[in-house]
């Protein structure tokens, strides 16, 4: 090992609208952490990033600005998403003085200005090289699956910003399908709900805890009723209400509509060699979307297809990523082509 290989550390990036994970080669996960950043608003100075950052949402003063810099998956504020990556990676790479390869995963329906904005934030904070690995291609690899075989792997990748859905076969992607549809927007459908339903405002924080906590897109054995609380929106004064399982089911169905639409319209475009191939094996589904109750129950429902739920969804992608910076050669042709003009 020389001293160059010594002093750098190459690292693999889920950069997500939800979640920023990162895997430094060698020693698996070492970061996950909100994609939230919290800032002076006339200094622009970082002030916490992270569950720090998560902690202070909604409760910021005037002086300060709590933001998620990336949006349905790709970033929106260039200066603190950079800000954020820097910090980040600062913060993992423990002792090692730069990062020489960065593996970032970004959404396959990514724009070309899209993929140059997460290429120069990478290098902006210290990446001498910046691989690009389409998120579904990640998941597929992270959990498991044979991505150079002959043979068709069908990947459901739900995020916060992103479903990303794709048919993967000999290390490529043969079709897919990527909506911004996925977990904010959930989220966003269960405080409108309550706005209309109960004149109660919650926080973007309550709505998705009682995501986590009782959201469903199928009927639940036993339903459960949970207390919210939240702002009148006649009085202005702080309120409680008492909301059921059927009532969230029902806020967020139109997301799950939308979702299940996505994969029939992924599976009518499938080549029929790989549809059959889809039959025998199953869609899989990773992401933290995976995890709402009953969510493979409806696929399986709508699709008369066998869905199986990744373990440990949340962390697909980057260990996905992360298998790829620790074998760069190997899955060189997975990786994310640069076009070049």
């Amino acid at each position: 090992m020389g001293i160059f290989d010594f002093l750098s550390a190459d690292i693999a990036m889920d950069l997500g609208t939800a979640n920023t994970l990162i895997y430094v080669k060698g020693k698996g996960i070492v970061l996950n952490e909100p994609s939230i950043v919290a800032f002076d608003k006339n200094t622009k100075k970082i002030i916490a990033l992270g569950n720090k950052a998560k902690e202070m949402q909604g409760r910021e003063h005037k002086e300060i600005k709590v933001t998620r810099p990336m949006r349905d998956g790709v970033i929106a504020d260039f200066e603190i998403a950079e800000g954020m990556i820097r910090a980040f990676i600062k913060r993992v790479r423990a002792g090692a003085v730069q990062s020489r390869r960065i593996v970032v995963a970004v959404p396959s329906g990514v724009t070309e200005v899209e993929k140059r904005a997460v290429r120069d934030s990478a290098e902006h904070a210290g990446a001498k090289e910046v691989h690009l690995i389409a998120e579904p291609m990640a998941a597929a690899i992270g959990i498991g699956l044979d991505v150079d075989a002959a043979v068709g792997n069908m990947i459901i990748d739900i995020g916060g910003g992103t479903t990303e859905i794709a048919v993967i076969a000999l290390s490529g992607i043969v079709n897919e399908e990527s909506i911004r549809i996925a977990g904010d927007e959930m989220n966003y459908a269960i405080m409108q709900y309550f706005k209309k339903n109960h004149n109660i405002l919650i926080g973007e924080r309550t709505a998705e805890a009682i995501k986590c906590e009782v959201g469903s897109a199928v009927p639940l054995k036993e339903e459960i009723t949970i207390q919210v609380k939240g702002r009148d929106l006649v009085g202005g004064v702080p309120k409680t209400t008492e909301v059921s399982s059927v009532e969230i089911r029902e806020a967020l169905n139109e997301s799950v509509v939308q979702i299940v639409e996505a994969v029939k319209q992924s599976l009518e475009r499938t080549p029929p060699e790989l549809s059959a191939d889809i039959l025998d094996r199953g869609v899989m589904l990773t992401g933290g979307g995976a995890l709402l109750k009953g969510l493979d129950e409806r696929i399986r429902m709508e699709t008369n297809l066998p869905v199986h739920v990744a373990d440990d969804p949340l962390t697909a992608v980057v260990r996905g990523a992360g298998k790829v910076i620790e074998n760069l050669n190997q899955y060189s042709k997975v990786l994310i082509r640069n076009r070049r003009y």
